[in-house]
Order: C-alpha cells, then sequence, then structure tokens
C-alpha cells in the first residue's frame, strides 16, 4: 500500500476490514429479506472499498490537497466572490442549539431560530435599502426566479397584461434563464463602448409590455451602471419594475444602497457577500429584498412577530406561495447572521472598500501585459482581453491550465460574452498584498512564457495530478465511476 501513488480506496480495500465497531446487537436478528422484501434486495453486492478507519481518514484528507479551494490559495474566480470564510462562522453553525433542530419543530420551541431569521432579514433589508427580505430562496438563480414570480403576481393583481423582460448583454447567464423558465420573453440590450448600459438604448425598448429590467450593478465588466438613476427612471415611467441581481453586492456594502439606487428588488447571494462556503453546488441562499409595494406577494411564511413571540405569518393572500421546502438554508442565515454582527457597519463598508482597491490594485499590475476590455476604475473586479496572446497562439484556456502549476485558481473564462478570450478576475478583500502579488506575478510570468516558450502553456497543466483532459470526452462521456468487480 502506498498512500502517495494514487492509488484509489477500492484500490487499497482488503476484504474483512473495517472501519467501524457496532454494539452487540440486542433484538432478535432476522434475514433481511425478511424485513425488506426479497424485491427490494440487490442481485449482488455493491463492493464497497473495506477499509480501516485510518484508511478512510487519508483516503478523504488526501482527496482534500487534490483539490483546490479557497483555504488553499487566492481563488480569483470572477463574479463569484470566492473570499475566505472565516471559521467563527462554522463554529456558530455548528452549535447544537442550531445543528439540532428539527424543521417540523413548533414555533414556540424554535423563537432562537425565529429572532436570527427576523434580525437578519432587517440587517440585509437596512444594507439593501428595501422594506422586507424573504431568506427562502436557495441560490441566486432561485432569487431572480423569485423575484420574476413576484413581479408577475403584481402585475396580475394590477390586471396588466406584460410579459418581456430586459437585460443588458452583459446579464449572467441565469438572468435570461430565469425569464424562459417564468413564461416571460427576454429581450438583450446592446451595452456602450464603455461597457456600461447606455439609457438611450433602454428608452427606444421600453414599451407597455415591458415588465422589468434586469440589471447587474456593478455589472460583469466590473464597472458602476453610473446611469442608474435615469435607467429606474425611465424604467418606472413606462410602469416596469427595475430588478437587481446582487451577485455583486460585494462592491457596495455601507457605500450606497440599491433601494436608493431606484430598484424595486433584488437577490442577496449569502453565500457570496456573506461568507458561506461555497462553489460545489452548494448550500447557498439567494434572500430576496423588495419595497413595500411588493410584500404582500412575496412567498410564504414569512417570520413575523407580535408583543409575545416570533410566528410564521401564513395569512399573506396575495402571495406567490412557497418557493422551497420549510424555510430555506438555514446553515447560510446563521453564517451571515455571525458574519454581519462581526463586522458590524463600518466592517461591512470596509470590506467593499478594501475589495475595490484590491481589484484596482490587481488591474494596474497587468495592465502592461494584458488588454483591458474597458479600461476604467473597476468596482471589485475587472475583465481582461487574452486578444494580445490569441495573435501569438496561445487562447486564455491556456492561460487558466497554465496558472494551475502555479498553485493558483484560474479566473472565470470566456465570461462576459461581450469581451473575447474573457478574463475575469476578482481577488475579494479577504487577500493580502502578498497574495495579490504573487497572483500578478504569475500571470505577468505566463504572458512572458507566451512570447518566449508558448507550449509550455499550450500543453499546461504540468503539476497537477490530472494533467489537461480531453473536455469534449469529459462532457460527451458521462460515465465516470470508478469501474469495480
Amino acid at each position: 500500500m502506498n498512500y502517495n501513488d494514487g492509488a484509489t480506496i477500492f484500490e487499497n480495500s482488503r476484504p474483512g476490514q473495517k472501519g467501524y465497531t457496532l454494539p452487540k446487537c440486542d433484538v432478535p436478528e432476522l434475514p433481511m429479506e425478511t424485513t425488506l422484501g426479497k424485491a427490494n434486495m440487490r442481485a449482488k453486492d455493491v463492493a464497497f472499498p473495506e477499509v480501516a478507519e485510518n484508511q478512510v481518514v487519508r483516503h478523504y484528507i488526501r482527496l482534500s490537497t487534490l483539490n483546490h479551494h479557497i483555504d488553499k490559495a487566492i481563488y480569483p474566480l470572477g463574479s463569484c466572490t470566492m473570499k475566505y470564510n472565516p471559521k467563527v462562522n462554522e463554529k456558530a453553525v455548528s452549535n447544537p442549539g442550531w445543528a439540532q433542530m428539527h424543521p417540523f419543530q413548533p414555533a414556540r420551541s424554535s423563537q432562537g431560530a425565529l429572532e436570527l431569521m427576523y434580525n437578519l432579514a432587517r440587517m440585509l433589508a437596512e444594507i439593501s435599502g428595501m422594506h422586507e427580505v424573504t431568506l427562502q430562496p436557495t441560490s441566486g438563480a432561485q432569487g431572480e426566479f423569485c423575484a420574476i414570480q413576484l413581479a408577475k403576481a403584481y402585475f396580475t393583481h394590477k390586471g396588466e397584461n406584460r410579459h418581456k423582460v430586459l437585460l443588458p448583454d452583459s446579464a449572467h447567464g441565469t438572468n435570461p434563464a430565469s425569464v424562459m423558465m417564468s413564461g416571460w420573453q427576454p429581450h438583450e440590450l446592446k451595452s456602450s463602448d464603455q461597457g456600461i448600459l447606455d439609457p438611450q438604448v433602454l428608452e427606444a425598448a421600453l414599451d407597455n409590455e415591458v415588465a422589468m429590467i434586469m440589471l447587474t450593478n456593478p455589472n460583469t465588466v466590473g464597472l458602476f451602471e453610473r446611469e442608474i438613476l435615469r435607467i429606474a427612471e425611465l424604467a418606472h415611467a413606462k410602469g416596469a419594475l427595475v430588478y437587481m441581481d446582487g451577485a455583486n453586492l460585494n462592491a457596495l456594502m455601507g457605500i450606497v444602497r440599491p433601494g436608493d439606487m431606484g430598484f424595486d428588488m433584488l437577490h442577496i447571494n449569502l453565500h457570496k457577500t456573506f461568507s458561506t462556503p461555497h462553489g460545489g453546488g452548494g448550500p447557498g441562499g439567494g434572500a430576496v429584498g423588495v419595497k413595500d409595494f411588493l410584500s404582500p406577494y412575496l412567498p410564504i411564511p414569512v417570520v413575523s412577530r407580535d408583543e409575545k413571540q416570533y410566528f410564521f405569518d401564513y395569512d399573506r393572500p396575495l402571495t406567490i406561495g412557497r418557493m422551497h421546502s420549510f424555510y430555506g438554508n438555514f446553515g447560510s442565515m446563521v453564517r451571515a447572521y455571525t458574519y454581519i454582527l462581526m463586522n458590524g457597519g463600518e466592517g461591512l463598508r470596509h470590506i467593499s472598500e478594501t475589495a475595490i482597491i484590491n481589484a484596482n490594485y490587481l488591474l494596474k499590475r497587468l495592465r502592461p501585459k494584458y488588454k483591458v476590455a474597458f479600461d476604467h476604475v473597476c468596482q471589485h473586479e475587472f475583465v481582461l482581453s487574452g486578444d494580445y496572446q490569441k495573435k501569438l497562439g496561445i487562447k486564455v484556456t491556456d492561460i487558466a491550465k497554465r496558472m494551475l502549476d502555479f498553485g493558483v485558481h484560474a479566473p472565470t473564462t470566456y465570461f462576459p460574452l461581450i469581451v473575447s478570450e474573457a478574463l475575469m478576475i476578482e481577488p475579494t478583500e479577504t487577500e493580502s498584498i502578498e497574495s495579490l502579488d504573487y497572483l500578478a506575478d504569475v500571470l505577468l510570468k505566463i504572458a512572458e512564457e507566451v512570447e518566449t516558450n508558448p507550449d509550455i502553456v499550450k500543453n499546461a497543466p504540468h503539476t497537477t495530478p490530472v494533467s489537461r483532459l480531453d473536455e469534449v470526452g469529459a462532457a460527451k462521456e458521462l460515465n465516470i465511476s470508478y469501474p469495480v468487480a
């Protein structure tokens, strides 16, 4: 057995080894067929690996070092806010008082949890400038879907038949997808040569069929939509709603509030801005904040309180119904609540300011060797173009793969779609200047390699446990399970 040779846990299996000790059975033992029924029995064993406890632990520890994660090194994945997640959040959420609660527990014995949800919703309302917040959606995309359902309920109640949703061509892909899932029609607006939305383009597209405009601010090229007040004014004049994709809220906290910019509703990614570990598919939190005229349509139940206690309010005749079983991902709420209390109002502003400074510092260091898509002072992220390198035969995919050799995660590539050979970089506020300099040095070295030794970039990665994959084959061949007997 060699733990360093990459052997799988199946290859380390030996019949008879086990990692558990069960107490002696104190009830009569019955054949499995008697309790499950023969029809529910497997025809043959599933060949689970048979290993000792320490082998199981070493197996998972080894796997954890093969994957890249934020606890290992910088993770500058644009528009994803892969910030370091303080471990105190995990300590808070693992408190038995939270962790062992049952979702069917009655409200009278869940007052602490309800108080946390009630207070967190009000904190998020204050941060975003909204009047009420639902914590029920469990992802940003579900938050978008929830907001569209709120808009549909609002216009239905008013007796208006609207079905168009306007989006800039820099929008996250989930925006048009959520619109389509809702049965409405997305309509794309071309961004200006400054990388932002031109109010004149919006004005030309507005009519009485437009229900809402979906806008990310700062947008996906890392720029603040400085015409947002005029944009909101034009949309409202036509009776449309203005929705903010809050994926980039990490650049705004304590500086400006979406509600004060004219947005009627937004979703907030608790797992991005408020530090729930993410990137592996969940769990997430897609809280949705609304202005008061949209409050009657929020999902039920709404956590409320009277003079005696907190309670679930189901008496909402205009509600869109439930968005999720029970009340959402409670663990993400505990982490967000802890994070906000730990930082306070001034701390949240400092977070956003530092995220913006870090991004601009990195941009300045990289500007000499990479084309900048829209070269302005950026917010918390920026977008480079690999056009210079592509002329020398190197794609941004090659650059991203080469970065892995230096122990850093690649940025988002080929998004937003309006930038050719896009490299979207978001360093976040949790990285030190030494970490930023290391990332800059890596990208500058790769730019130099593109000119002097392009093959080393084209064939990267060289130091990772798995080299470059056949990505087409990986997409077409979905059977990736280990071949067991």
